[in-house]
């Protein structure tokens, strides 16, 4: 990034030091117990540097190379490196030679924007909605080595982020990312997330409703072939009072893959009125197949509405049994029962053409996940 930011030095020597302390996450880690990074990748000081894309910008929109010399505006050194900072995205602020910054202003609707990641190593990006903007982020990740991307999010008052994640089968690639993320009043971010899995693949959310009447909405499916691995981790904190969070996964998984959902919500004290739900349901399409939910609560506030649930299992057999007395062949049958399971996720996408996209994705990576 930014060789002549003095400011941007200090606090990627920050994160420096704060990666040094922490090291490469392991199993022996509870937050990474079904992911471990440091097996997979043995070292996470790459000297590549990850490259972006974005593209359908509409006017007004600004876009900030964090590589370029030139001064960086006011708004990206005020957010920049600014929100919490796990052992990863300590790594990837640090070692960074590349990433961008993106802002909706004030009362602006930016439409649709396409974000896509790719190659081997670390990069960064913030996106900062403004009061009252709105923005359809479809971001989508490329590659087969190991890659490290940090994604800062800023949600100002009443504005709204659509957010769709489409993370396609990459058998040899290890993808980490992390998002950090404040939410202001009355502001909103939906999630929206495909994973086909990896080698190892995890995507971490950190959420801050930061504010009365701010929402997170995150729904996402996981669809893994025989040897792929998927983790979503999230943590929401209510930080006021009056503030919403849902959650809804689902996951299939074929062969020897491993489905990981792990969400934790705090509800702090004084943030009363919240409201908290997380599922996570899990197909195992195999013996060998195997899916690890672990939702947490963790509510320090009395006047609260939280609620969690978590189910892993096979096809149900009378529902199958039900479509191939009607002449339905067995593989049709199960299809059209793996379909049903995942349609309560992939439905929370509003948006018609994000939603064919998703289901796009699914279709490909179904094959996959329901090989024999």
């Amino acid at each position: 990034m930014n060789a002549n930011a003095h400011w941007l030095d200090e606090r990627r020597a920050e994160a420096a030091n704060r990666f040094a302390a922490l090291g490469l996450p392991h199993r022996r880690i509870e937050d990474w117990k079904y992911s471990d990074l440091k097996t997979a990748v043995g070292s996470a000081n790459d000297d590549g540097a990850a490259s972006w894309t974005v593209g359908n910008l509409t006017d007004g929109v600004e876009l900030f190379d964090l590589a370029s010399t030139a001064e960086a505006p006011a708004w990206v050194k005020a957010h920049l490196g600014t929100l919490p900072q796990n052992a990863m995205a300590s790594a990837s602020f640090a070692q960074a030679r590349t990433g961008l910054a993106l802002r909706v202003p004030r009362n602006s609707a930016a439409g649709s924007v396409s974000l896509e990641f790719s190659g081997a190593g670390s990069t960064r990006a913030l996106i900062v909605l403004e009061g009252g903007a709105s923005l359809t982020l479809v971001e989508t990740r490329a590659g087969d080595a190991f890659s490290n991307v940090g994604v800062e999010i800023v949600i100002g008052a009443h504005a709204q982020l659509d957010h769709v994640r489409l993370a396609p089968y990459a058998r040899d690639a290890v993808q980490v990312e992390e998002y950090a993320m404040t939410v202001a009043r009355d502001g909103l971010y939906r999630a929206h997330l495909f994973n086909g899995g990896a080698k190892l693949s995890r995507a971490e959310f950190q959420i801050a409703l930061a504010a009365q009447n701010a929402r997170a909405q995150l729904s996402g499916v996981s669809v893994l072939a025989d040897g792929t691995h998927a983790d979503v981790t999230t943590h929401i904190v209510h930080a006021k009072g009056h503030t919403e969070s849902t959650q809804l996964f689902k996951h299939v998984a074929g062969g020897k893959s491993r489905a990981v959902y792990q969400g934790r919500i705090t509800v702090e004290q004084g943030a009363d009125k919240s409201d908290s739900r997380q599922t996570a349901k899990a197909l195992l399409m195999g013996e060998r197949a195997e899916a690890d939910l672990k939702p947490e609560l963790e509510i320090f506030a009395d006047d609260v509405k939280c609620a969690h649930g978590a189910a892993v299992g096979d096809l149900d057999a009378g529902s199958l049994f039900y479509l191939r007395a009607r002449g339905i062949p067995e593989a049709e049958a199960r299809n059209m029962l793996v379909r049903a399971f995942l349609e309560e996720a992939v439905a929370e996408i509003a948006d018609e053409t994000c939603r064919a996209t998703v289901w796009q994705a699914v279709e490909v990576a179904l094959p996959g996940a329901m090989a024999p």
